[in-house]
């Protein structure tokens, strides 16, 4: 692999660095500072979440091309999960076939700014961001 490969492959993980550190720094946010509790869902899709902000780094420092294999599962399976709430939420899979029985409904919603971004929308666009960022990057230093 070309230095310059190296050097982009690099900087496209750590932006997923950053995606990951903001969405977590965001998640506790929520949570602890606004004492919005979280739903079921959304526990999950943290689950798949924090783990990145330690994962990422540690192929940072030294660079290892193969950080994306490492950290796309997580991604990918956070992703689903946020498609699956953000459907939820909008109301195109029913409320029924969602796993929130007790505490926090899976579908409400308990911030909405300008009228359609949410918390789900902003976990979904912070994956799909993700996703895209370790893609590149993997294919990046494939070179």
């Amino acid at each position: 692999m070309s230095t310059r490969a190296a050097d982009i492959a690099w900087g496209l993980v750590f932006a997923g660095w950053l995606v990951a550190a903001a969405s977590t720094l965001g998640a506790l946010f929520f949570s602890e500072v606004m004492e919005l509790p979280p739903c079921v869902l959304c526990w999950y899709q943290r689950i798949f979440m924090f783990p990145l902000v330690l994962v990422l780094p540690l192929g940072l420092f030294p660079f290892d091309a193969k950080v994306a294999r490492y950290a796309l599962p997580l991604a990918a399976g956070g992703w689903l999960v946020a498609l699956y709430h953000l459907l939820l939420v909008a109301g195109w899979i029913p409320e029924r076939a969602g796993p929130c029985v007790q505490g926090v409904p899976c579908s409400e919603l308990q911030v909405q700014w300008l009228g359609f971004v949410n918390i789900p929308l902003l976990s979904f666009v912070a994956f799909s961001t993700l996703a895209a960022l370790l893609v590149a990057a993997h294919f990046r230093s494939a070179r």
